[in-house]
């Protein structure tokens, strides 16, 4: 997808989100932030802009190749599989903050076992008591609103149609296939990992809150914390 993703509506909101995320993570400069599913960047830039130490790591070479560009001092990008965050040595305690929002990781591999793993990478990249923001779709939600042809019941996943384009410039239709979850699902999976919710709203990108869950927001946004080792 490349630059085109910034073009979508929902990477508008870059500034208000990181203002929440500074507050609700209680972040300070010099702070180490983990962004994973980063794209091409966004919230790692804000974020080193206002002082923290922050490294984003995305499977796509494209994506981290535009959030090499311009860069701020504070912002560092890597190329990496967001499963394999919970390896030996990769990240291992490193960090006073994760994320992973707008789906950029979580929720996009299609499998619950593929989830699982980015969550316990995220985990483990914690110190002790450091805090984790999480983005994933709203199960009640897509039943609601989805039809069909959009929300596949049985394994829980939404489908949107839509054209990306290869470097080369050609056009090609794709489905981007993302699971969904409840409030309950999520705070039993962070739970399996070691880390406590503190609060779970819901959200719509650019417009972070405290709104409770309910049915009627696209997503839910689920800050913990980790629990003493």
């Amino acid at each position: 997808m490349g630059s085109a993703y910034l073009r979508y509506a929902h990477t508008k909101g870059t500034v208000q989100e990181v203002d929440w995320l500074i507050v609700a993570l209680g972040l300070r400069p010099g702070d180490r932030l983990l962004d994973v599913g980063c794209g091409p960047g966004r919230h790692v830039h804000e974020l080193a802009r206002r002082g923290m130490i922050a490294h984003g790591v995305d499977i796509s070479a494209t994506f981290i190749d535009l959030a090499e560009r311009d860069a701020p001092h504070g912002a560092t990008f890597e190329r990496l599989d967001a499963r394999r965050l919970a390896e030996p040595g990769v990240a291992a305690g490193a960090y006073d903050a994760v994320i992973a929002l707008c789906q950029g990781a979580f929720g996009m591999m299609l499998s619950d076992e593929d989830d699982d793993a980015v969550v316990a990478g995220m985990a483990g990249a914690l110190r002790p008591h450091g805090m984790l923001a999480l983005s994933a779709f709203n199960a009640y939600y897509a039943v609601r609103y989805h039809t069909e042809a959009t929300f596949d019941v049985a394994r829980g996943l939404t489908r949107e149609r839509t054209e990306v384009h290869d470097p080369q410039g050609r056009s090609l239709e794709v489905d981007l296939w993302t699971g969904c979850y409840t409030p309950r699902e999520l705070r039993s999976l962070l739970a399996r990992h070691g880390v406590d919710v503190v609060s779970m709203a819901s959200v719509e990108p650019g417009s972070f809150g405290a709104d409770p869950p309910s049915a009627e927001s696209p997503e839910f946004l689920v800050v913990g914390r980790r629990a003493q080792c």
